[in-house]
């Protein structure tokens, strides 16, 4: 790929563009406050990083969108169509308001996200890693620490994009399924960020070590995945 678009400068999106800008992979940086809120992080950044409008990011080969969950549909299809579309967002009620559709598991985030997007290539990744482990776990290719993503789309294509991104950013990623089976690694599922911590047990999950978790520890928390009665969830 020659240009990656990231949509969003937020812990994810930063955390993202980092890698990228780290693996030789120019980025294009936006937000919905303009390239000029962007100057601190770009000159963190360095060489490869590059501020620009929702627009200019929307324009390259891959995108990631990441905004909050309930700001997705606010971001314009037309530009995104055809193309890969990363998804690392997570319904929370107490952050998003109850989402009646959602609470009653007739569909998942991400779905909604595809629905709104129509014919743009939604992938869900990097949606169940909390945004400080990213940089953490991040290996080179055939590292023997390397951690393992999940990654789900209804474009098999799309996902292996998005999966040889994921790798060229520093990890293994396996394609689980259409976005209807994203539940697997959503919030509170077995294969949600705590399988990425040096210590599930702890409160604290975003200031806590991280830890790799390899595709086999990965696998084994999709397969044993119950799915969460999101009404009853609190997070």
């Amino acid at each position: 790929m020659s240009t990656l678009g990231v949509i969003g400068a937020g812990q994810i999106g930063s955390a993202v563009a980092r890698l990228a800008v780290a693996a030789g992979i120019p980025v294009v940086l936006a937000n919905t406050r303009g390239p000029e809120s962007l100057d601190a992080l770009i000159a963190e950044l360095g060489d490869g990083a590059t501020a620009g409008t929702v627009a200019d990011a929307s324009a390259q080969e891959i995108v990631v969108l990441a905004v909050p969950f309930t700001a997705h549909d606010q971001v314009p299809s037309g530009p995104l169509r055809g193309k890969t579309v990363l998804d690392p967002t997570n319904y929370y009620p107490y952050r998003d308001g109850r989402i009646a559709e959602l609470d009653d598991n007739g569909i998942t985030a991400s779905e909604t996200v595809q629905r709104a997007h129509p014919g743009v290539h939604i992938v869900k990744a990097f949606s169940n890693i909390n945004a400080p482990h990213i940089p953490q776990l991040a290996r080179p290719t055939g590292s023997p620490d390397r951690s393992t993503l999940p990654v789900a789309s209804d474009s098999t294509h799309a996902a292996m994009e998005a999966i040889d991104l994921l790798d060229r950013l520093g990890f293994d990623a396996i394609h689980t399924g259409p976005l209807s089976a994203s539940w697997r690694f959503e919030p509170e599922a077995a294969a949600y960020t705590r399988i990425y911590l040096a210590d599930p047990t702890v409160t604290d999950e975003m200031t806590a070590p991280a830890a790799p978790a390899d595709e086999s520890k990965v696998r084994a928390a999709l397969q044993r995945a119950t799915r969460v009665d999101v009404a009853q969830r609190t997070v």
